[in-house]
């Protein structure tokens, strides 16, 4: 096939040979299957801000930051360099969840290197060697399906654990090669310390796999996973090789109204001498 144009330069430097044919085009981004050598991979080429859909970047973008506090400003303050900072730590996201979560043992595609906006990785297959199929398009008994729900909710736990939320988990972003469940599409994944909504992702993407196998066990539908799992990584407790239940109990022990606005007293207060500490910096450059 034709080569796309933004491939052509990892053709002319030889990372790769061959484009064979394109896979999928998405919201962020259109994947290829490419040879490499002797190797079948894909190159994921990533769509330019004002050709994506994504609508909610934003929201996931919170928490992200560059190593230099000159950049993280301008991030903050979206000026034009700054917006240009932004881009590229959304686009150098998703290799660096890759690389960070299959050091953490997630079932994720090996990355091979992030060159010029395309992401070169890893190709997921069956058990013919073709693309593998999403889990949106493989049906399951009962006992499969409560098997593969669990080993992705450990994964998600795994992921917690290293410090991530994929953001955007669903039956369209996991593949299922001979072994199982692989999970994909990580340029959206956020820092869950570092973002306020990152609770509200991760239920999200626990309560959408419990969704989808309900279907199949409907037992799962009445699961609390996402509580649970929060509640854990709140207490501080969380680690991969928690043993879940799939229960939680809402706590019925009243608030300190006292307490908690001493706690923002505070919050406010820290912030403030941040902000002026920053503002002396500024000054002094």
């Amino acid at each position: 096939m034709k080569i796309p144009k933004r491939l052509h330069p990892l053709v002319e430097d030889g990372l790769i040979d061959k484009i064979i044919c394109q896979l999928q085009s998405g919201k962020e981004a259109q994947v290829y299957m490419v040879r490499c050598g002797g190797i079948v991979r894909c190159a994921k080429v990533y769509k330019e801000a004002n050709k994506r859909s994504f609508k909610q970047a934003v929201q996931y973008q919170e928490g992200r930051s560059a190593r230099n506090s000159r950049r993280n400003r301008a991030m903050q303050k979206r000026t034009s360099y700054g917006q240009k900072e932004s881009e590229q730590a959304w686009l150098s996201a998703e290799v660096d969840a890759l690389y960070q979560l299959a050091a953490a043992g997630v079932r994720v595609p090996q990355p091979y290197g992030f060159v010029d906006g395309v992401l070169l990785m890893e190709l997921i297959t069956d058990s013919e060697g073709h693309a593998a199929p999403r889990l949106s398009e493989v049906s399951f008994s009962p006992e499969l399906a409560l098997e593969y729900h669990d080993r992705l909710i450990s994964d998600v736990v795994r992921m917690l654990s290293a410090g991530l939320v994929h953001g955007d988990l669903s039956e369209f972003n996991v593949l299922v090669d001979p072994h199982g469940p692989v999970i994909i599409d990580l340029p959206q994944a956020v820092n869950a310390a570092g973002n306020n909504n990152a609770p509200m992702m991760l239920a999200r993407d626990v309560n959408n796999m419990s969704t989808y196998f309900g279907r199949y066990a409907p037992e799962l539908l009445s699961s609390a996973y996402a509580k649970e799992i929060w509640s854990y990584y709140e207490a501080g407790t969380l680690h991969p090789d928690i043993k879940l239940t799939g229960k939680f109990s809402e706590s019925t022990v009243a608030a300190d109204v006292d307490d908690v606005l001493k706690v923002i007293s505070a919050a406010e207060a820290e912030e403030m001498d941040r902000r002026r500490r920053e503002q002396e910096a500024r000054e002094q450059e």
